[in-house]
């Protein structure tokens, strides 16, 4: 089963929580066993997983990519958005996680995050969740 996230950002760079979203969209495919495939379908942004509870983990992590990928790095390509491209190949496009008992397998602290690095924008992401045999 495939199916769409859309996800609007607000600001260049952010961490939105998509946890709950994808939840739901688990939920409503009434897989009980099996795997979740979460993919940014932009070459400018990312998924991640990390805590959820503390939003300064949100900020320490957007303000270190920030720190480590400046916007105003000599980059050769002209479209004003190197960094961008680099932080989602930093972070990587994609995620994968476990469905056990209906829902995601995650950690009491984690979340599902989309990374955006080139906001604000409207963007896709798809979830593809697969059923164990």
């Amino acid at each position: 089963m495939l199916q769409y996230i859309q996800v609007s950002s607000r600001s260049r760079n952010e961490l939105i929580d998509i946890t709950d979203r994808v939840e739901d969209l688990v939920r409503k495919s009434g897989v009980s066993s099996g795997i979740c495939h979460l993919f940014s379908l932009h070459t400018t942004s990312g998924i991640t997983i990390n805590e959820g509870a503390d939003p300064d983990v949100r900020r320490d992590i957007s303000r270190f990519l920030a720190t480590l990928v400046p916007v105003d790095a000599p980059f050769a390509h002209g479209e004003g958005n190197s960094d961008s491209h680099v932080k989602s190949s930093l972070v990587g496009v994609s995620e994968t996680l476990l469905i056990d008992g209906g829902r995601l397998l995650l950690g009491t602290w984690q979340a599902v995050y989309f990374c955006e690095f080139d906001g604000p924008r409207t963007r896709k992401v798809a979830v593809k969740i697969v059923a164990d045999r």
